[in-house]
């Protein structure tokens, strides 16, 4: 059964912290469901990149498909899944581009070769063939071969959704599932949520 806390982070915590303990591999992987101007949803596999009681912090070029939906439409939904702990949690709420510092920053702490591909990449353009990715893969990393600062390519940071609502699912015997949803019934970090639990 799901203890049920004052608010959705104290929970989404002790959940990750267990997944990160059991699961054998990307604890942190999440899906990102965005609709675009079309109004046809999409959604792919992320990492969360960072996560406080402001919310779920996910990187991307601003350029690629769901960097282009996030930008026309400011809601986007995540949902985790650990098979190990027999867990999900649905995020739900608006997303907001960070601060250019803590993209920075961020940037800073990843792999020389993950830096490198965040400028090659044309992401989700169309890809006449692999050589061509690799012949700019090279490119950058001759133009960034004296230096052990790669800047942040100006198109490429981070975005994090504000959660308005927040559903814990406990897989349960029989399929007689456990699940709290959380509503947020202010605005702000600190703002105040009702529970309730709901049929599964």
């Amino acid at each position: 059964m799901i203890s049920e806390t004052k608010d959705p982070n104290t929970l989404f915590k002790a959940w990750l912290a267990e997944a990160e303990e059991h699961e054998i591999n990307n604890y942190n992987a999440v899906n990102l469901a965005t609709v675009g101007n079309n109004g046809r949803p999409s959604n792919r596999m992320m990492l969360l990149k960072g996560y406080d009681k402001r919310g779920f912090v996910i990187y991307t070029n601003y350029e690629s498909r769901k960097g282009q939906e996030i930008l026309s439409n400011d809601y986007a939904s995540l949902c985790f899944y650990w098979k190990s702990t027999n867990r999900q949690v649905r995020i739900e709420g608006k997303i907001v581009a960070v601060a250019a510092q803590e993209a920075d920053e961020y940037f800073a702490t990843r792999d020389r070769g993950s830096q490198i591909g965040a400028w090659a990449s044309k992401q989700s353009s169309h890809l006449e063939n692999r050589s061509v990715f690799e012949e700019r893969i090279k490119h950058f990393e001759d133009k960034y071969s004296k230096t052990d600062n790669i800047p942040r390519p100006p198109h490429w940071s981070g975005f994090r959704v504000i959660p308005d609502r927040v559903e814990f699912w406990q897989e349960m015997p029989y399929r007689q599932h456990d699940r709290v949803v959380y509503t947020k019934t202010d605005t702000g970090a600190d703002g105040n949520w009702t529970t309730e639990r709901v049929y599964p």
